[in-house]
C-alpha cells in the first residue's frame, strides 16, 4: 500500500444492545475493515459509560474504539455502514498519523534541548564545586 495512513474510529453503540450483538457488530466491522485491505493495530472495547448529553434518550452508551491503519476507502466504508446500523448511535474517524509525528517532532526536540541544558548545568555544578 503506497499511502497507509492511521485512523482512530470511535463509536458508540446503545446501551440496551445485547452483549452477543454488540460482538456482532465489532466483529462485522472489524471483517469490513480486514477484508478491504486495512488492519486493526488496536481494538479497545471500552464498555458502557456515561454520554456527555443525552441521545436519542439515553444517557449511556458502549464505546468501541478501531486504530486502523489503510488507505482511507475502509473507513468511508465503515461509515457508510455505521450510518445504516440503528445500534451504532454516534461515530467519529479523524486521521491521527500527521497528528503524531508533528508530537514525535516536537518531543524529539525538547529531548535533545534538555540534554544540552543537562550537559550545560552538570558544567556549572562542576564549576561551582572547584571555587569552594
Amino acid at each position: 500500500m503506497a499511502n497507509l495512513r492511521t485512523y482512530e474510529v470511535m463509536f458508540i453503540i446503545n446501551p440496551d444492545t445485547s452483549n452477543e450483538d454488540v460482538e456482532r457488530i465489532v466483529g462485522s466491522l472489524r471483517d469490513i475493515t480486514t477484508s478491504l485491505g486495512g488492519s486493526i493495530v488496536k481494538e479497545d472495547l471500552m464498555g458502557r459509560r456515561q454520554l456527555a448529553y443525552p441521545i436519542e434518550k439515553k444517557r449511556e452508551g458502549i464505546y468501541v474504539l478501531f486504530e486502523i491503519d489503510g488507505s482511507g476507502k475502509e473507513i468511508a466504508e465503515l461509515e457508510r455502514r455505521m450510518r445504516v446500523t440503528e445500534e451504532v448511535m454516534r461515530y467519529i474517524s479523524v486521521r491521527v498519523d500527521e497528528d503524531r509525528k508533528a508530537a514525535e517532532k516536537i518531543s524529539k526536540n525538547r529531548e535533545r534541548k534538555s540534554s544540552r541544558r543537562g550537559f550545560n548545568a552538570k558544567a556549572q555544578d562542576e564549576s561551582v564545586g572547584q571555587d569552594v
